[in-house]
């Protein structure tokens, strides 16, 4: 087991955002994190994260409460990526990458070897090497979102969480992506709005609605016409791509 969910309940105010919900990540998975706007992904992923309690329930890493364990731990363990991340300053691409590091080292060690190349491979995999000494400011969106991923990969995660990392990325960068991502050797959950994306790279979807997980399992089993049309309010014809023999939408006009 990896992370786990055990019927947890957080509220925001008066408002319940996220209502008993229950998920398993075995080591190695890649899970996509489907639902409409509002229905709770970057919630669950945020508590998934450690970045809130949960008001009931709990989240365990490896069977292990996250409440039992130093953030410390859990931070050389789990790497987020955030929808929006947002910062006034004008940092370089590499200093911002070289942050995925900060984890793994102690007030009083240096820089090492190690930690130089978690960061040329963490550039590399995700395509923006040739801007490591580029300002933030003067990036275009989709290179922000890049390096925010490279310095998530630069931080040696086990388990990797990515809330629409695929926004402000045109489609080469898109696919590249969630390749990179189903090819590492970690545990992945991923919030996504293209369902064919989901089908064509996850090895398990999750569906939430209203702060509920509606429905869970493999995409070819899940994506199914009328839960389409009843989760996210769609008509659209599903089939088995000839491609990559894997569950493909056709939206209907």
């Amino acid at each position: 087991m990896s992370i786990k969910a055990d019927g947890i309940t957080w509220k925001f105010g008066k408002k319940t955002i996220l209502d008993s919900v229950s998920l398993e990540a075995y080591p190695g998975q890649m899970i996509g994190l489907l639902g409409p706007n509002g229905s709770g992904k970057t919630s669950l992923l945020r508590l998934l994260a450690g970045l809130h309690r949960p008001d009931s329930g709990k989240v365990t890493l490896d069977g292990k409460d996250f409440r039992d364990i130093p953030r410390r731990t859990v931070a050389r363990r789990i790497a987020f990526v955030e929808q929006q991340a947002t910062t006034n300053s004008n940092p370089t691409v590499i200093d911002v990458v070289k942050l995925g590091r900060f984890p793994h080292r102690s007030m009083f060690s240096g820089w090492s070897n190690i930690d130089d190349k978690a960061v040329a491979e963490a550039l590399d995999h995700t395509g923006i090497a040739e801007k490591r000494n580029a300002r933030w400011q003067s990036l275009s969106g989709g290179e922000k979102q890049r390096t925010h991923i490279a310095r998530a990969l630069a931080q040696s995660p086990k388990e990797l969480l990515l809330d629409e990392p695929t926004n402000h990325l045109d489609i080469q960068h898109q696919i590249g992506l969630m390749r990179l991502v189903s090819h590492l050797p970690v545990t992945s959950i991923i919030a996504l709005h293209d369902l064919n994306h989901a089908a064509m790279f996850c090895d398990q979807v999750i569906v939430m609605q209203e702060g509920r997980i509606v429905a869970t399992g493999k995409p070819e089993y899940v994506l199914t016409q009328d839960l389409l049309q009843s989760v996210f309010r769609v008509e659209a014809r599903v089939e088995t791509s000839p491609h990559h023999n894997r569950a493909h939408v056709h939206y209907l006009p």
